[in-house]
């Protein structure tokens, strides 16, 4: 894998928004192989974050899970709902399953990653 080589300045990497959020309720997007539709906790509101993870991860494997959400990514519609957001992950392994990221510990939701 080779790291991206454009570089950005500070003042643009500032302009995302990344919070912490707790995954309150999940379920399958219906006539959907991919999606679970994911309730997020980002302290001060709730935001519905679709994620295209059927393939490794069951909707009850993130209820009450910490994830960090690109809070300010303009709303997407997917599978005719709408997605607030995107919860951030890395590929691991060979068939290349996203492994959401997560705080170490507990924090509050809505906090900001910095």
């Amino acid at each position: 894998m080779r790291i991206l080589e454009e570089k950005i300045d500070y003042s643009e990497f500032s302009k995302i928004d990344l919070r912490v959020g707790k995954v309150i309720s999940a379920e399958l997007v219906p006539n959907s192989r991919k999606l679970i539709k994911l309730i997020v906790d980002l302290g001060t509101e709730q935001r519905q974050i679709l994620a295209g993870l059927q393939k490794w991860y069951k909707p009850e494997d993130f209820v009450g899970k910490f994830v960090v959400v690109v809070a300010n990514l303009k709303s997407k519609i997917m599978g005719g709902l709408e997605s607030q957001g995107m919860i951030l992950a890395a590929p691991c392994g060979d068939d290349k399953k996203p492994v959401w990221l997560t705080p170490q510990e507990p924090v509050e939701p809505g906090s900001k990653v910095c």
